[in-house]
C-alpha cells in the first residue's frame, strides 16, 4: 500500500473511531486485517499485545505502531496524530458550547440526564475489566485493596499502582501461576489469505534495531518535551496554570496503565480536588463529551484544559475561549508525546521478539489494582449525582437522576447496550424532564 492510500485510511479512522478501545481496536482490525489484508492475524495481535503492556491509550498506540511498521516514522506520526486530531478539533467546539450555553435549560437538562448515565458507564469499564482479570482470590485481594486505599485512606494513585507493581514482581516468583492471566485476546490461527505484511515477510530495515536510532528517538522527545516546558517555566512561571497542566498531564501520561479509566481518579485527583481546574460535576460532563466523540476517552482531558484555561480567562478577559483552545491543545500535546516515544523507540525492538512477548506479572497486579481504582471512581460519580447538595441522606437523593443511572447500568450490563446508545437514551430523558411542570 503507498503513503497516500494509508493517510486517507488515518485521515478516516479519526472520525468514525467511537466506541471506546474495544471498538476502536475492533474497527483497526476489520479494516487492516479482515478487509484491506495490509497485515496478517499474527502480526496484528503482536502488536496489539505490546500496545496493552503501555501506558497510554492502547488503540491510538496500536494505529502508531502499524503507520509505523507500514510507512517508517512519518506514517506512525501520521497514524498517531489524524486519531487525535479530529477528537481534540470537535472536542473543543464542544466545550465551547458547554460553557457559553451550559446555562440554557435544555442544554442543562440533557447534561442533568448524561451524568447519570456516566456513573453506570464507569461502573461497566470496572465490571468489564474486572471480569477479565480477576481470576483467583490474590488478584480480588489487589482489587478490594486498591479500592480501600484510594477510597478510606486517600492514598495516591501513582503509590497504589506502584504498590500493585511490586506486588506482581514479587508474587511471580513466589506463585507465578497466580499472574498468569494472559491478554484475552483471540488466538491469530485464522488464516483469511494472503497479506501484504504477512508472518513470514522479511523485516524492513527500519524494524531492525539499532542503538543509534533508539537514541535519537529519545532525543527528539525529550526536545519535543522540554522545549515547550522550559519555555513555559521561563517566561509564565512555574506556578502558572499552563505550566502547571504540562507537568500534571505530563505524570498522567505515564500512569494510564489500563486504559483511560484507569488514570481518570488520578485526573480527578489532581484537576478536581488539588488544583480546582473543574468542579466534579463539570468532570463528569467532559466525561460524557469525551464518551459521545470519536478517538481515545482520554482525550476527555481536552475538555479539563479548556475548562481551566477558560475559566481563569489565561489570555484576558476578551480572550477566553482562545486561552481554553490554547489549554486544550497543550494538555494533549504533553498527554499523547509519551504515546509516540513508546511506540517509535519501542518498535524495533518488539519485532526482534514477535514469537515472546507476554505480559507480565506486574502488569497483571497493576490491572487487578486497577478495577478497585475505578470502582471507588464510579462510586464518586454517583454521590455526587444523586446527592448534588452533599448531605448523603437517603431522604436527599435525586431520584429521577437515580433511576436515570439505575436504567442506565440494567442497559449496560444486562441488555449490552451500547454507550451511544445509553448516552442518547439519558440525555433524551434529561431533556423531557426539563418539559416536566415543576
Amino acid at each position: 500500500m503507498s503513503f497516500w492510500q494509508a493517510l486517507g485510511f488515518w485521515w478516516r479512522l479519526g472520525f468514525i473511531s467511537f466506541g471506546g478501545p474495544a471498538g476502536q481496536i475492533a474497527i483497526l482490525h476489520e479494516e487492516l486485517v479482515v478487509r484491506r489484508r495490509w497485515l496478517s492475524e499474527r502480526r496484528f495481535l503482536h502488536a496489539l499485545n505490546y500496545c496493552m503492556v503501555l501506558p497510554g491509550p492502547e488503540a491510538q498506540q496500536l494505529a502508531t505502531y502499524i503507520g509505523w511498521l507500514m510507512h517508517r516514522t512519518w506514517g506512525g506520526i501520521a497514524a498517531g496524530v489524524l486519531f487525535v486530531l479530529p477528537s481534540l478539533a470537535i472536542l473543543i467546539g464542544l466545550s465551547w458550547v458547554y460553557v457559553a450555553f451550559g446555562h440554557l435549560g435544555w442544554v442543562a437538562g440533557v447534561f442533568y440526564g448524561i451524568k447519570p448515565a456516566v456513573a453506570a458507564i464507569v461502573l461497566q469499564a470496572a465490571h468489564r475489566i474486572g471480569s477479565r482479570t480477576l481470576r483467583n482470590r490474590l488478584l480480588w485481594a489487589l482489587a478490594a485493596a486498591s479500592f480501600v486505599g484510594i477510597a478510606w485512606l486517600k492514598l495516591p494513585f501513582p503509590l497504589i499502582l506502584a504498590c500493585a507493581a511490586v506486588t506482581g514482581a514479587v508474587g511471580s516468583r513466589i506463585a507465578p501461576t497466580l499472574f498468569m492471566v494472559g491478554s484475552g485476546h483471540a488466538s491469530a490461527d485464522t488464516e483469511l489469505g494472503p497479506t501484504v505484511i504477512d508472518d513470514h515477510a522479511p523485516r524492513a530495515p527500519h524494524t531492525v534495531f539499532r542503538w543509534s536510532r533508539l537514541l535519537a528517538v529519545v532525543g527528539v522527545s525529550l526536545g519535543l518535551w522540554l522545549l515547550p516546558m522550559a519555555w513555559m517555566a521561563l517566561q509564565l512561571g512555574w506556578a502558572h496554570t499552563y505550566t502547571q497542566m504540562g507537568w500534571f498531564f505530563t505524570k498522567a501520561a505515564w500512569m494510564t496503565f489500563g486504559g483511560a479509566y484507569a488514570v481518570l481518579p488520578y485526573v480527578v485527583q489532581g484537576a478536581v480536588e488539588h488544583f480546582h481546574w473543574l468542579s466534579a460535576t463539570q468532570m463528569m460532563d467532559g466525561l460524557a463529551l469525551g464518551e459521545t466523540t470519536p478517538g481515545p476517552l482520554i482525550m476527555v482531558v481536552a475538555f479539563v484544559g479548556f475548562v481551566g484555561a477558560h475559566a481563569q480567562a489565561l489570555l484576558g478577559p476578551d480572550s477566553a475561549v482562545l486561552a481554553g483552545a490554547l489549554g486544550a491543545a497543550l494538555v494533549t500535546w504533553f498527554t499523547f508525546l509519551p504515546s509516540f516515544l513508546f511506540i517509535l523507540a519501542g518498535g524495533p525492538l518488539v519485532e526482534s521478539s514477535r514469537h515472546e512477548l507476554r505480559l507480565t506479572a506486574p502488569l497483571t497486579a497493576i490491572t487487578a489494582a486497577v478495577v478497585g481504582v475505578i470502582l471507588n471512581l464510579a462510586l464518586f460519580f454517583a454521590g455526587h449525582v444523586l446527592w448534588p447538595q452533599g448531605s448523603g441522606h437517603l431522604a436527599d437523593m435525586d431520584l429521577a437522576a437515580a433511576a436515570i443511572a439505575l436504567t442506565s447500568a440494567v442497559a449496560l450490563l444486562r441488555y449490552q447496550r451500547s454507550v451511544m446508545q445509553v448516552i442518547a437514551g439519558a440525555a433524551l430523558a434529561g431533556w423531557l424532564l426539563t418539559l416536566w411542570p415543576a
